[in-house]
């Protein structure tokens, strides 16, 4: 008998945990139907940058004024606004797209700092059809005057702001480089946030030697860059009231396996499709439900959070002393001394 591989994530049921990130595939309608087909139990479209809204209307208002010490008295002196993108309009006609076109759940994201306009903007996307709206918080910040702890705040306050506009359920992405982790994560729930993401993947610049610039360079993760979500979700599970999806580095059904027992409600991937395309979907599908079917696994529910840090044997493994162990245990390859 195959495993029930049915998860809850935001409280959306899942046919399976596995979910196609935002990446350029979730971008396009011929390539979200191969995720579905492929087994994607659902999908985060691209994010919608604040600074694609701002360079739209600032294009427009810059249409707008030309010409505006003129005479023009006819009505086609002025632009028409269809042959322009003044704002979310294209984005939001993408989420409908994508509803009308497949079955599973559809999750907006939303790229913002600040409370600004994203409220308007997670509403719109809510009536395009949207089943979840995903808030992807990325920031760097580099002013020395502002303290962690305003930082945090001003991430709780957009939160709770766009949380208070929404009828549907607000996932939040964060970075792992809090002070505290546990201690925010559990205020971004308080603040209404039904779900976090761990983790963002900050994009690390360059610098060019031949042209002398600062250029921006996009690495797909690699397979470690999965642990340090994987030691968050076994510390949070159990502990915060959220749902918690994994993403970074997932590229086996290995990976898909280690989530889940840490607790993971849903596995993220964007880099290994990009790497081997939807198809992948399938293969980790049957390696995860080999797996249950060998280790007498009935249910994804059952499994997850089997190995966290709340029902572990061992919960020290995911704090200090596993650092400690690693350091005293570690090998010098051979010929790597002297």
């Amino acid at each position: 008998m195959s495993p029930d591989l049915h998860s809850t994530y935001l409280g959306l049921k899942l046919k399976s945990p596995l979910v196609a990130s935002a990446s350029p595939l979730t971008g396009n309608l011929d390539s979200l139907r191969a995720l579905e087909e492929a087994g994607a139990a659902a999908v985060v479209l691209p994010s919608l940058f604040k600074e694609q809204i701002e360079h739209d209307e600032t294009t427009v208002d810059v249409v707008l004024e030309r010409g505006a010490q003129s005479f023009g008295e006819a009505l086609t002196y002025f632009p028409e606004m269809d042959d322009y993108n003044t704002g979310p309009g294209a984005y939001i006609e993408h989420v409908a797209a994508a509803k009308e076109a497949l079955s599973i759940p559809v999750i907006a994201s939303i790229n913002g700092v600040t409370p600004g306009g994203w409220v308007r903007y997670a509403e719109l996307l809510q009536q395009a059809g949207a089943d979840a709206i995903e808030l992807n918080v990325y920031a760097i910040e580099t002013d020395q005057y502002a303290s962690a702890a305003s930082v945090e705040d001003r991430t709780l306050r957009l939160v709770s702001k766009v949380h208070g506009a929404l009828t549907v359920p607000l996932a939040v992405k964060v970075g792992p480089y809090y002070t505290a982790f546990a201690n925010t994560a559990s205020r971004l729930a308080d603040a209404g946030a039904a779900g976090l993401v761990l983790f963002n993947r900050f994009l690390q610049p360059d610098i060019d030697l031949e042209t002398m610039t600062v250029k921006p360079e996009l690495h797909l993760s690699r397979n470690e860059e999965m642990r340090l979500p994987l030691r968050w979700i076994a510390i949070l599970r159990g502990r915060v009231a959220a749902s918690l999806a994994a993403t970074s580095g997932v590229q086996s059904s290995d990976d898909v396996i280690k989530l889940l027992l840490a607790g993971a409600d849903a596995v993220m991937l964007a880099s290994a499709l990009l790497r081997q395309g939807p198809a992948l979907l399938q293969e980790l599908t049957e390696g995860l439900s080999a797996w249950m079917v060998e280790r007498d696994y009935s249910s994804v529910e059952q499994l997850k959070g089997s190995m966290s840090q709340e029902t572990c044997g061992d919960p020290r493994a995911f704090e200090r002393s596993q650092y400690v162990r690693a350091i005293v245990d570690y090998q010098v390859p051979h010929g790597g001394a002297g």
